[in-house]
């Protein structure tokens, strides 16, 4: 579609906001996987997958995934932060692929913290 006019590009914008609104829907949480420099370079590509194919498996869709830029946790990268309903986030490091499996089955399903993983809880 060509742009000739401003109410053009407005419209163009009220369906892409309403397209985005309708994909992220009624989710049960959200899992952030930083995607800076830092953690692509230490595997969090390897992670992201990783989750998303867990997910997928375990038949679990009302979980959103979503990448960000660096949480600047640099330190303790691939960083992952898990926030389920209403409870407050939880960020964890050196998540390669056995911790991405481990914190779908045991957090987003089993509802448990993982203590060995964890970096902070973070308040929002």
């Amino acid at each position: 579609m060509k742009i000739k006019s401003l109410e053009d590009l407005e419209k163009i914008k009220e369906e892409g906001l309403k397209n985005l609104s309708g994909r992220q829907g009624k989710k049960r949480g959200r899992i952030t996987v930083a995607m800076g420099t830092c953690g692509i370079s230490a595997g969090a590509k390897d992670t992201l997958m990783t989750i998303i194919d867990e997910l997928d498996k375990n038949g679990i869709d009302d979980i959103a995934v979503v990448q960000s830029g660096c949480m600047g946790l640099c330190e303790v990268e691939p960083t992952v932060e898990v926030q389920i309903g209403d409870q407050e986030p939880v960020i964890y490091g050196n998540v390669g692929i056995e911790e991405a499996k481990r914190i779908v089955k045991e957090h987003v399903i089993g509802g448990r913290i993982l203590g060995d993983l964890l970096v902070k809880k973070s308040a929002q």
